[in-house]
Order: C-alpha cells, then sequence, then structure tokens
C-alpha cells in the first residue's frame, strides 16, 4: 500500500464496535496492521506508544471529541496524517477538521471501499513526502519564495512562514509548475492522491490557507482561473483575479 515494504500501521478510533471491527477486518485485507481505541484518552495513548502511520479518527468520541484528540497530536508535534469519521456532514466540520491538520474526511455512513480507498491515498502521499534525505534537487524558489524540500522549509522575503505537511505539499505543487493553470482534479490527484475530483472544497480551502499566511508578506502568489484552477504567478503584478 506504500511505496516500501514496510507494512503500514494503521490506528482505528471509534466507540462503536461494530464500526471497529469492519473497518479492522476491511484495513488488513488489504495489507495494513491496525490496532483499535475507543476513546480519545486510549488514542492519544496509542499513538504516542505506537507512532501509527495513520490514524482513523472518529469524531464523534465520549470523552473528548475527535477535532480535540487532533489538536492535541498536533500540539505535541505529531504530525501523522488523520481521517475523519464523522456523522455530521457539514462544511463548518469539514473546514475545522482540515483547519487543525486533518488530511482528509469520510462521512457516516461510509462504503468500505471508499474508506480502503481514502486511507490508500492517504497512505501512498505520507510515502511520497516522507523527509527521507535523498534530495529533491534543490530548493525551489519562485519570486521572493524560497521551499526546501530536504529540510521541510518555506521563507518569504526571508521570513520563515509556518506550513502545515498539506499546505508545504500543496506550495510546492504548486511551484513546480510556476505560471501554469493547474485544475483542482490535477492538484487532488497529486497533491491529496485521490483518484477522483468530487471533492473541490478541499483544494479551495487550502489555497486560501496558503493565501493567508503568504499575503501578508508581499504581493498575491496564488490566482485563481474561474472555473479551472490555480496558478502560482510571483511576478504576475495584476489586481483583478487572485480571490478565491
Amino acid at each position: 500500500m506504500t511505496d516500501s515494504d514496510r507494512i503500514p500501521q494503521v490506528l482505528v478510533v471509534d466507540d462503536e464496535l461494530n464500526i471497529r471491527e469492519l473497518v479492522q477486518v476491511a484495513l488488513k485485507f488489504h495489507g495494513c496492521s491496525v490496532t483499535t481505541a475507543a476513546t480519545g484518552r486510549d488514542a492519544l495513548r496509542q499513538a504516542e506508544a505506537a507512532r501509527p502511520d495513520l490514524i482513523v479518527l472518529d469524531v464523534m468520541l465520549p470523552d473528548m471529541d475527535g477535532f480535540e484528540v487532533c489538536r492535541r497530536l498536533r500540539t505535541a508535534g505529531n504530525e501523522v496524517p488523520v481521517i475523519f469519521l464523522t456523522a455530521r456532514d457539514t462544511s463548518s466540520d469539514t473546514v475545522t477538521g482540515l483547519a487543525i491538520g486533518g488530511d482528509d474526511y469520510v462521512t457516516k455512513p461510509f462504503s468500505v471501499e471508499a474508506l480502503v480507498a481514502r486511507v490508500r491515498a492517504v497512505l501512498r502521499r505520507a510515502s511520497r513526502s516522507a523527509p527521507a534525505g535523498e534530495g529533491a534537487g534543490g530548493p525551489l524558489r519562485g519570486g521572493d519564495v524560497e521551499l526546501d524540500e530536504d529540510r521541510w522549509t518555506v521563507h518569504r522575503a526571508g521570513i520563515p512562514v509556518e506550513l502545515s505537511p498539506t499546505e508545504f505539499r500543496l506550495l510546492a505543487y504548486l511551484m513546480r509548475h510556476e505560471g501554469r493553470v493547474l485544475t483542482r482534479a490535477q492538484l487532488l490527484e497529486n497533491v491529496w492522491g485521490w483518484d477522483y475530483a468530487g471533492e473541490s472544497q478541499v483544494v479551495e480551502t487550502y489555497v486560501s490557507y496558503l493565501r493567508r499566511k503568504l499575503d501578508p508578506l508581499g504581493p498575491p502568489l496564488i490566482y485563481t482561473q474561474r472555473g479551472v484552477g490555480y496558478s502560482f504567478r510571483p511576478r504576475h503584478r495584476e489586481q483583478a483575479g487572485p480571490g478565491g
């Protein structure tokens, strides 16, 4: 399921026993090693002790919600990919989950096949982007932005910019294709690893995050081609078009 031969370790967190067992069986069938937890506290304990490659995390837990679990992981410096399971199919929940560092979300009730596909995509993406010291051909530069994939750093006009792993991957992909309009489908496939293009809201959300962090330091960098996608144009000086 990843680019290496190592068996991926997945932690499944849900207070419903039938869901834990269903997901565990499905992921084991597809080559994962799976452990489970029924509470947020147990999830935090296992995440620290076992360092899984991915967590499938229910939002509604008996002691603390999945968002709080993710917040605590990120505060502790644990960047393990997280896929939220949520019974609340609202944009606010989606944005909340992504904003605190979640990588994806699946709405209940879900098909096992769809969840497995999301798990496979996130594991592929994490495997490709894990810092391995193998070199990416030097830092990427565009205008006054420098992105170093080996050191996992971004600077604009010499000022360090703190980005989440997903924000970093998105900016790197945009910078590699400077000046080219990239469709939402292309971004979903190459940044998120999804093989379908039905979740453009995720792309729009993360473009917005990048703009909030980069634009205060200089002129706009990421431009919207209405109905098509986005482009990274650091030398573009027109005022029209940067809106999302």
